[in-house]
């Protein structure tokens, strides 16, 4: 492979969601939505592991329960007609935290800084990889400001058996169909299976899609080897915002790697605050403070400060590459 595949000429800024960017869990308002008992579900959801153990499963998916559950509600007519629009436009009433959307913009702003773009053209770039639902966080109101979000789908159109020589795939050879009528009809439709899971663990291979570009590049494979001079964004122009214990895995790839780990916990949870500062204890992060992303407070400020080391040192790389590679000029000797 070539050096130099990519330019490393990018912040990542990588953002957990629930609890993270908004006060709770982002299925809200679809549960209002509904008349759906919040609490209710969310307990159900922690009770399944015991109730299907005791029915003989011995390996048991925690973290595709809720979603299966969910699955469940809309079977028993309980969330009637769920679709992955419906969640999209339900993704639009969710509520976040101080500063929010706002703040994204203000960090991208950083990289329009005449020294950044004069010389090593930097740019800033808001990720999130969430155990969530993605048509939700792509309705909400962040999303104008997010580069890619990696999280759970649903699908409303399964592959039955022998689909391979059904109608559908002779309309769309005969082009009497476009893919676009095709995605806005399944769109429309009761959702009927999962079709892709972010769990705490697989987030990791999230932040190495990232790492290698392959989001950019789907040519590249993200199991693939690629030096550490060649990927998209290095570890060490990536920043992690997560709230908690879940996210271990995640803080730990970042730092171990030479990235920026940062927790957050919402105002006057002395709970979340224990947790946050057992993180700084473990060295699982470098700092923490409120969800409270208006200017002034100690998160906006600590972001902005670390985007912006990152954004000096990319610099000083370039200027330090630039000087190995340019000869100095000839000079007349006296």
């Amino acid at each position: 492979m070539t050096r130099d595949l990519f330019p490393q000429s990018i912040v990542a800024v990588i953002w957990d969601f629930d609890k993270t960017l908004i006060p709770g869990y982002m299925q809200a308002p679809l549960f209002k939505h509904y008349g759906v008992d919040e609490e209710a579900f969310w307990r159900e959801v922690e009770g399944l592991r015991g109730f299907y153990k005791w029915r003989g499963l011995d390996l048991i998916s925690e973290d595709t329960l809720y979603l299966n559950h969910l699955l469940t509600y809309v079977r028993s007519g309980l969330c009637p007609d769920l679709s992955d629009k419906m969640l999209k436009d339900l993704g639009g009433e969710i509520e976040f935290f101080e500063g929010l959307p706002e703040f994204f913009q203000t960090v991208k702003q950083i990289a329009k800084e005449e020294k950044y773009q004069r010389f090593a053209g930097i740019q800033v770039e808001h990720y999130i990889v969430s155990t969530g639902l993605r048509k939700m966080i792509l309705g909400s109101k962040i999303s104008p400001y997010v580069e890619g979000v990696w999280a759970c789908e649903f699908v409303a159109d399964t592959a039955q058996p022998g689909y391979l020589d059904g109608e559908l795939r002779l309309n769309l050879s005969l082009d009497s169909i476009s893919r676009e009528e095709v995605l806005d009809k399944s769109a429309a439709k009761p959702i009927v299976d999962i079709g892709y899971v972010i769990d705490n663990t697989t987030k990791t291979r999230a932040i190495f899609e990232i790492n290698k570009g392959t989001n950019k590049e789907p040519n590249i494979d993200v199991n693939a080897s690629i030096d550490e001079g060649d990927r998209r964004v290095p570890f060490t122009n990536m920043l992690y915002i997560a709230d908690g214990p879940s996210d271990v895995p995640v803080f730990s790839v970042v730092k171990r790697n030479g990235g920026k780990a940062y927790a957050v916990y919402p105002a006057g949870n002395e709970k979340a605050l224990k947790q946050a500062n057992d993180l700084l204890r473990e060295g699982r992060v470098d700092a923490f403070g409120e969800a409270d992303y208006r200017p002034g407070s100690q998160t906006h400020m600590w972001i902005m400060m670390t985007v912006r080391g990152m954004a000096d040192s990319i610099m000083d790389a370039r200027e330090k590459k630039l000087q190995n590679k340019v000869g100095k000029a000839p000079v007349h000797l006296s």
